[in-house]
């Protein structure tokens, strides 16, 4: 679609001063106004997903080979960009195919805060609730008044206070969970915290978190997969279109076509924006750009600086160990899947990576 110069020439200004295949079987052109474009929903039974090309999209075609030598170079198995819900690129290396399975490791917390959302929706629990309520008196080695301190949404923004310096810091057992500081007070990367999570759904809801997970989303938006436990880790695994998937769900603020998965748009919202002030940069267990300033995982210290430099400045990403990687743009209707292996620093979440992908991905794209 055709704009204007002086348009082209502020919209060019403003992405620079924030600093393929097309497959067919089941398991985009950016426009700065994604309202003009309708937003398609691949069948959910597993039929034939639709498909544009970057030609279509008038996308920089001289840039592809770049942007798949260096996913090729760093690892990657499985990638996918979606615009406006169709797939552009799909893109599979080595033996990896479309039907693998991958671990999304903590890019999976993303489906952990909408099944939240879903079962306070629902009327099961609220985030304000002590986790308390539905672990039971004892949980940690808190004192009964430090426990009821710590609320769901403390679990959900990486808040509890819980003592993020034991030795295993993925450990919830009992004898792991120790006061540190007062619940609200100090962001830490904390899985330990984030994991009791699964026991909070299981005994709001009394069904088990993966079922009630299974049921409110997976199945209900024709994605695969399954949680597995993995050590203390809760992981979910699956094939890297249904990753593309659940990011389709989400650029819909969680509305899969005309089917509300998750209805409540307020805390759709809250969950994908600044959720304390302690790390701007983080929402509901969902990574943000654009916000200044940024806490990462495994380090006390605040950085000055948007998250992803290179990326658009209203993405939202769930970002897993060793670079698993799930992007949304909500202005661009875009959604960008990586999954395969480190890329190099071994990073909990945010790398290095992550801007680098970016510039190769604004080169191709924009």
């Amino acid at each position: 679609m055709k704009r204007p110069a002086a348009l082209l020439f502020i919209l060019i200004f403003l992405l620079w001063s924030c600093s393929s295949d097309s497959a067919s079987t089941d398991d985009g052109d950016i426009n700065p106004d994604p309202e003009t474009e309708e937003l398609y929903f691949p069948p959910s039974d597993g039929g034939t997903w639709e498909t544009s090309t970057p030609t279509d999209l008038s996308w920089n075609t001289d840039a592809e080979q770049s942007l798949y030598d260096f996913l090729e170079e760093k690892g990657t198995d499985g990638f996918i960009i979606l615009k406006d819900g169709k797939i552009v690129v799909e893109w599979y290396f080595g033996d990896f195919t479309a039907s693998d399975n991958h671990s999304w490791n903590s890019a999976g917390k993303t489906l952990t805060a909408m099944t939240v959302g879903i079962a306070q929706e629902e009327g099961f629990l609220s985030i304000s609730d002590s986790s308390m309520d539905y672990l039971g008196e004892g949980w940690s080695m808190l004192t009964p008044e430090q426990e009821a301190n710590i609320t769901i949404r403390h679990h959900l923004t990486m808040t509890t206070g819980l003592d993020y310096t034991v030795d295993d810091p993925f450990c919830y057992d009992k004898e792991c969970l120790v006061y540190k500081n007062e619940p609200g007070t100090f962001w830490y990367y904390h899985n330990a915290a984030y994991t009791l999570l699964d026991q909070i759904v299981t005994g709001a809801t009394s069904l088990d978190f993966k079922q009630y997970s299974y049921q409110k989303i997976r199945d209900r938006i024709g994605m695969q997969g399954n949680w597995i436990k993995v050590g203390y880790n809760n992981l979910f695994f699956s094939n890297t279109r249904s990753m593309a998937r659940f990011g389709l769900l989400c650029l819909n603020k969680g509305t899969w076509g005309d089917t509300e998965i998750l209805s409540d748009k307020t805390y759709f919202t809250e969950m994908t924006t600044t959720s304390q002030n302690l790390n701007p940069s983080y929402g509901y267990l969902w990574w943000l750009n654009g916000k200044g300033n940024f806490k990462v995982p495994g380090s006390e210290a605040s950085f000055t600086g948007d998250l992803i430099p290179e990326a658009p400045s209203d993405l939202i990403s769930g970002l897993g160990a060793f670079d698993q990687k799930l992007y949304v743009v909500p202005s661009q209707n875009l959604v960008v899947v990586r999954l395969g292996d480190d890329a190099g620093e071994s990073q909990l979440g945010p790398s290095s990576f992550d801007n680098q992908l970016w510039e190769k991905l604004s080169a191709y794209i924009n």
